[in-house]
């Protein structure tokens, strides 16, 4: 009697389409592939999603609706609005986990902005994050980690322009880590706005 198949969340199904995506780009990913990684078989998700870019949409439509999560993530784990900031640029730069990691999350953002299905979840979860950044730069204003004169707002988008570019722009010269990279980027950007006291001791560290 053979063994009765293995079952899957939908979250590990996920979970194994987001790591496969890291290796594969849009081209060379197959539904096979992902259910192997799931430790499933091709046709149990052909059942469960109908084919690969329905499976995808599904995805981008969890990342889309899970931006508040990831940010109460950051919030829970950071000790003040700055350093969730910060926790916020080191969340990003996971995507550079290596020089392919990064070149295929870029490929499967021209996907995102050239197929209007994908293209909509991406701007929602942008949007999401633009909000959320712009909460955290109020309450770093608020608790005094910023200068009051900062428009939180203008800073929200100036961090998402920021770490956008810096990921674009290790891709290119990849010297160091992504994360140190990244991160650095952040810094020159906030240490204008930071009273001080926290940038001194940010220069100390």
């Amino acid at each position: 009697m053979s063994p009765r198949p293995r079952k899957a969340s939908d979250d590990e199904v996920f979970a194994a389409a987001t790591r496969m995506m890291a290796r594969c780009g849009p081209g060379d990913l197959t539904l096979a592939m992902i259910a192997s990684e799931a430790g499933l078989t091709a046709g149990a998700l052909v059942q469960r999603f109908g084919s690969k870019r329905a499976l995808l949409l599904a995805l981008a439509e969890r990342f889309a609706t899970s931006t508040q999560h990831l940010f109460a993530g950051l919030r829970a784990s950071s000790r003040s609005p700055l350093a969730a900031l910060r926790a916020y640029a080191t969340c990003m730069a996971g995507l550079g986990t290596s020089a392919t990691a990064l070149a295929n999350s870029l490929s499967w953002l021209q996907q995102d902005l050239t197929d209007p299905d994908f293209r909509r979840y991406t701007q929602t979860q942008a949007r999401a994050s633009r909000r959320e950044l712009q909460r955290l730069a109020e309450d770093a204003v608020a608790d005094g980690e910023i200068d009051a004169h900062v428009d939180p707002a203008a800073l929200a988008r100036a961090i998402e322009v920021t770490v956008s570019g810096s990921l674009m722009s290790w891709a290119i010269h990849q010297e160091g880590t992504c994360r140190d990279w990244v991160r650095h980027d952040l810094d020159m950007l906030l240490k204008p706005h930071l009273p001080p006291r926290r940038a001194k001791a940010r220069k100390k560290r």
